[in-house]
């Protein structure tokens, strides 16, 4: 039931850091560090123990302890609560208190390890689409990789330029759906092409089936000149609605 257990540091990981951390506080300190099996891990069945050390929202888990250890034959545990440490930094989606569920939160969005080189893979662009809706933050994701030095192919900007005179996509679609779709200037007028098509299944299909595939090359062209460019080891985002 832990927040994000994927991002939970391995064992031997914690009990260093945990290691050095009373090191630290103290060197003499004398400790055993136990990994836990189940709930109660040993102190349901050390005799040595005398007391836990609980928090406000653990002491009942403490008290938990002694039942267990009373079934068990052995001595109640003294139940020392200390105050849990506040974290004047947390967000607002994260716990008042020092978490290391939020310290994996924070963690989303960065590298866990460096990337590592892979000579096996080829040596030409790699080709991220991004898809989605409107207001799904296509727009901002492209810009990103943008700034990341990535080649970026606006698929709604080539979805506008197959229409224009001239354009792949321009005679099929008159011959198609006639010249009434046509400005004064013999520029396709998208709303009157829209309401032809909208709400007709089959029309739509058939201005899909001229448009798309035409729209699909002027992408891979992109991706040609970006390979052309030098940009080998880049990738190439591609930002269209659905």
């Amino acid at each position: 039931d832990k927040v994000l257990p994927e991002l939970i540091e391995p064992y031997e990981l914690r009990a260093a850091k945990l290691r050095e951390f009373l090191e630290d506080v103290k060197p003499s300190l004398c400790y055993d560090i136990v990994p836990l099996a189940d709930p109660f891990g040993p102190s349901v069945t050390d005799p040595d123990l005398q007391c836990l050390v609980v928090s406000e929202e653990t002491r009942r888990g403490g008290e938990a302890v002694n039942r267990k250890r009373l079934e068990n034959g052995l001595p109640e545990l003294a139940l020392h609560e200390i105050q849990l440490m506040k974290d004047p930094d947390h967000g607002q989606n994260e716990e008042e208190k020092i978490s290391s569920s939020s310290l994996r939160q924070r963690l989303l969005g960065t590298l866990l390890q460096p990337p590592r080189q892979n000579p096996a893979l080829p040596l030409r662009p790699y080709v991220i689409g991004l898809t989605g809706g409107t207001g799904s933050g296509k727009t901002s994701i492209a810009k990103l990789l943008g700034h990341l030095g990535a080649f970026v192919i606006d698929a709604d900007q080539l979805g506008h330029a197959v229409y224009v005179p001239g354009g792949p996509a321009y005679e099929p679609v008159v011959a198609a759906f006639g010249a009434e779709i046509l400005n004064k200037d013999g520029t396709i007028n998208r709303k009157v092409l829209g309401a032809k098509v909208f709400g007709n299944q089959e029309r739509l299909k058939s201005l899909t089936d001229i448009v798309w595939p035409e729209i699909a090359q002027m992408a891979k062209e992109r991706v040609r000149e970006a390979d052309a460019q030098g940009n080998r080891g880049s990738s190439v985002a591609a930002s269209a609605q659905e």
